[in-house]
């Protein structure tokens, strides 16, 4: 069975997170498929960007909320990269892709880009937000969707199955036999996040699960050989 290897914001262990460069590199490293988050600016592009504000990761400050597009392209994100939309990552990338939604208000957004260009197949959509996984289901034909949980218990499960998802992405330092038996009742695929050592490693494969998220290229070179 394939184990799947995502890079979490690109590699952000390596690069500065959600930006272009880094998911380039996070393609040239042969990770398999790329992780970015999505927010609405004021003026309602798909900006990728983890946090609420930009504070943490440019030399800005404020919410993502309260900037237009073009004030948010003023800003440097790390090593003079500019704050990408998802539009571009689409054209720089060609892996797969997994687009999690940080505000719910980004799914109709998203799915408009998405069936435009007929990208069910290739971008899979997580959020944290049960709404914003049940919004974008009707509204994307054949859609792949994702629950992530950070604190959670076996209901996690009961969730991702009334929100119609396919995939749970858990916090690994949560995860239990029991959760992860449950979820293959349901027959839902697990990803764990964040796997950046060999100790992570080891244990998201003694959990049989299906992939890991990482901010590390190295994880996918290792992967293939740890049982």
């Amino acid at each position: 069975m394939n184990f799947l290897t995502i890079g979490h914001r690109g590699i952000m262990g390596v690069e500065p997170e959600n930006t272009l460069r880094s998911f380039v590199a996070a393609e040239e490293a042969g990770l398999d498929a790329i992780e970015l988050d999505l927010h609405l600016s004021k003026d309602g592009a798909l900006v990728v960007m983890h946090d609420t504000d930009v504070d943490r990761t440019t030399d800005g400050s404020g919410p993502i909320a309260e900037k237009t597009l073009a004030e948010l392209r003023a800003l440097d994100a790390g090593r003079g990269e500019r704050v990408p939309v998802f539009e571009e990552v689409l054209e720089a990338v060609q892996a797969p892709l997994q687009a999690e939604i940080k505000d719910a208000q980004a799914a109709r957004a998203l799915a408009e880009v998405m069936n435009q260009r007929g990208l069910a197949g290739r971008v899979e959509v997580s959020s944290f937000h049960d709404e914003a996984i049940a919004e974008i289901k009707p509204l994307v034909p054949g859609v792949r969707t994702a629950l992530i949980a950070s604190r959670y218990g076996t209901d996690i499960v009961d969730r991702a199955v009334a929100v119609g998802a396919e995939t749970v992405c858990l916090n690994i330092r949560r995860l239990t036999l029991e959760v992860v038996e449950r979820a293959r009742k349901a027959d839902l695929r697990i990803i764990g996040w964040v796997v950046n050592t060999q100790d992570h490693l080891r244990l998201v494969r003694a959990f049989g699960l299906d992939g890991a998220t990482t901010d590390h290229p190295d994880i996918k070179r290792t992967g293939r050989f740890t049982a």
